[in-house]
């Protein structure tokens, strides 16, 4: 008997095609979500959920996560106030990853250091040599000053 939240896996072409829900995490419990704007389409992070941050989404709405880091769970703006509310909720193929389509509350910053989106940073390509790339930044500013949101590092 599972003691899982959700579904045992089915058989190869239930689960890649089928309508239960049964999430695969990974060796350490967790698997990738990825965060897009609802309304422009455009990715505002990638993080991981373990098994009770994903029951959690599902349940309240409102994205949560794991923190690898820090090793606890969190919910998404619960200190910075820019909370994810979930438009959409899917899961890929093979049921390792999720994608959500998110409502970005607060002051619109999915960034823990300010800006709208943690991919803020473009990577040329077709560079040479690898050591001299520079990182192209997409975004004019951050949205937030995080020292004032998350209180000064130590």
């Amino acid at each position: 008997m599972s003691t899982s939240k959700f579904a045992d896996r089915p058989d190869k072409h239930q689960l890649e095609t089928g309508t239960v829900f049964s999430p695969k995490f990974d060796k350490d419990g967790l698997l990738p979500a990825i965060a897009t704007d609802a309304k422009s389409g455009d990715v505002l992070m990638l993080a991981y959920m373990n098994e009770q941050a994903l029951a959690l989404t599902i349940e309240t709405g409102i994205a949560h996560y794991w923190s690898r880091s820090r090793n606890q769970l969190w919910k998404k703006g619960e200190t910075s106030g820019n909370l994810q509310r979930i438009i959409e909720l899917r899961t890929d193929c093979d049921q390792d990853a999720i994608w959500m389509s998110v409502e970005q509350q607060g002051k619109g910053a999915a960034c823990h250091v300010g800006y709208k989106s943690c991919f803020f940073r473009a990577i040329p390509t077709g560079y040479a040599p690898l050591p001299d790339l520079q990182l192209d930044l997409k975004e004019d500013a951050p949205l937030f000053d995080p020292k004032e949101v998350y209180g000064k590092k130590k």
